[in-house]
């Protein structure tokens, strides 16, 4: 797993990045009420807003941590977004991506680099 300054996590499988948030931000968050995905097949730029999230506390948006083309989105967390601070790491997965160069993964922290990132 490799994770973004925003607060995202990175991990590869089956040659896609799939791509959510830290308990860190979950927590930051608040309970999460809303979250609206990306449209499958959207190409995406590193940067770019394509995700938004709307707790108790505040609303937030996700940016694509990578060039590349959204394939699958996580239907289970618009219709229950509670399932965001159940289990970020987990079942909460926002979206999966296919990249061109999985080497750009490299570009990220790792587990403990963002631990001291976070303090």
């Amino acid at each position: 797993m490799k994770f973004t300054e925003d607060h995202e996590w990175l991990r590869a499988e089956d040659g896609l990045v799939v791509v959510g948030i830290t308990e860190h931000a979950s927590s930051q968050l608040g309970d999460v009420v809303f979250v609206e995905l990306p449209e499958i097949d959207t190409k995406v730029a590193k940067g770019d807003e394509i995700v938004v999230i709307e707790s108790v506390k505040a609303a937030s948006d996700i940016s694509a941590p990578l060039d590349g083309e959204i394939v699958e989105v996580n239907a289970a967390i618009v219709d229950e977004p509670g399932k965001v601070n159940e289990d970020p790491l987990g079942d909460a997965w926002f979206f999966k991506m296919k990249i061109d160069d999985m080497s750009a993964l490299d570009d990220y922290m790792d587990e403990d680099a963002y631990k001291a990132f976070v303090g």
